[in-house]
């Protein structure tokens, strides 16, 4: 009996210790089509964030959120990413965004951790600080694209259109008055935040004039621009679809 429990005790042990390597094979296998299969946790070195033109950037959003609207997108390790971003970070583009939680950047771009900068103020305009904040993220760390990206029923478009008055959000709605004064063809009975034509075309506006807003309020990226170093370019996300059209400049 001692030894026919004993065999058993062996066999048991040696199911264990496949099972375990069987497990690290399948990591081991994770980790590495995470780092040789596109759109599969892959994570950019700098040198290969280097190598890209922010036209290729524009290019990569654009299949990202056809994948983001065929419910396609990329399964991500997304334990693998936090160990792979932890000491350094090469984000290849800073997206300027609302704060409106129906705008997943990350998600409608189909990137992950580590892939991108998001900077979020209601209403996608660009104050001093987050101009800092742009250029650190194209000067100092390198990011090739500035996406300046606006959404339909913007509520903070909306309250510039109503001039609310409320604590600090009547200072903040200042940045989008231009935008108003920019959306001139419709007539005073329609320019209201009912029109959802109206309300759209300035959310456009609104982009538009936030990337001249970069462009001249900061020299640095203005130059970067000019030498091909990076591409400053504005945005539109549907909510009821999903999808995001680049504006042409």
């Amino acid at each position: 009996m001692k030894i026919v429990s004993s065999i058993m005790m062996f066999v048991f042990a040696l199911g264990i210790f496949f099972t375990s390597c069987g497990d690290k094979n399948v990591l081991n296998q994770n980790r590495d089509s995470a780092v040789t299969t596109p759109h599969e946790d892959r994570v950019l070195t700098e040198a290969e964030r280097d190598a890209l033109s922010p036209e290729d950037i524009v290019q990569d959003f654009k299949e990202g959120n056809q994948r983001f609207l065929n419910n396609d997108v990329t399964v991500r390790n997304h334990q693998y990413r936090v160990r792979q971003t932890a000491v350094a970070q090469f984000p290849k583009a800073v997206v300027l965004s609302c704060v409106d939680s129906r705008v997943p950047v990350e998600d409608i771009f189909d990137q992950g951790l580590g892939d991108l900068f998001v900077g979020r103020i209601a209403g996608n305009f660009a104050d001093e600080e987050m101009l800092g904040s742009l250029e650190f993220a194209t000067k100092v760390s390198g990011s090739k694209l500035v996406v300046v990206l606006g959404h339909q029923n913007c509520g903070a478009i909306k309250s510039a259109i109503d001039n609310v008055e409320l604590g600090n959000i009547t200072a903040m709605l200042q940045y989008i008055e231009p935008a108003i004064e920019m959306t001139t063809n419709f007539p005073e009975s329609q320019r209201t935040v009912k029109n959802n034509d109206y309300v759209q075309e300035v959310v456009i506006n609104n982009v538009h004039h936030t990337v001249e807003d970069i462009r001249r309020n900061s020299p640095i990226m203005a130059e970067m621009e000019k030498n091909g170093e990076i591409g400053i370019v504005g945005a539109y996300y549907n909510l009821e679809e999903g999808d995001v059209k680049f504006l042409e400049q």
